[in-house]
């Protein structure tokens, strides 16, 4: 029987059939990343989101991110989840990290 690829959480799941349903390009893109296996999604570092992003900015993430590096920026993140590091720099140059699954806007997607 073959193992089956993906996401095996039930939330991660649940989201990414939520996604599907708002059938707008956007949100089809982040359910693709989000369904593919962990071996092959990249965590973004808060360097690269910062590189990425402009001030008061949303970005969205379909993986983890993780606090090497440096943020100078106030953006809100969206992602499905986030190390301490990453948390704390974040919060720390005036930004926000909020679940994907609260996403309710479009966003500058980084993966």
């Amino acid at each position: 029987m073959p193992h089956p690829t993906g996401p095996t959480d039930p939330d991660t799941r649940a989201l990414i059939v939520k996604m599907k349903k708002k059938k707008d390009k956007f949100y089809l893109i982040m359910a693709r990343h989000l369904g593919k296996s962990k071996r092959s999604k990249i965590p973004v570092n808060v360097t690269r989101i910062g590189k990425a992003s402009m001030d008061n900015d949303t970005v969205a993430v379909p993986g983890k991110v993780l606090g090497s590096g440096e943020i100078k920026k106030p953006v809100t993140v969206y992602a499905l989840s986030f190390s301490q590091g990453a948390k704390k720099k974040i919060v720390a140059a005036g930004g926000k990290c909020l679940p994907l699954d609260q996403l309710e806007k479009k966003a500058r997607i980084i993966v």
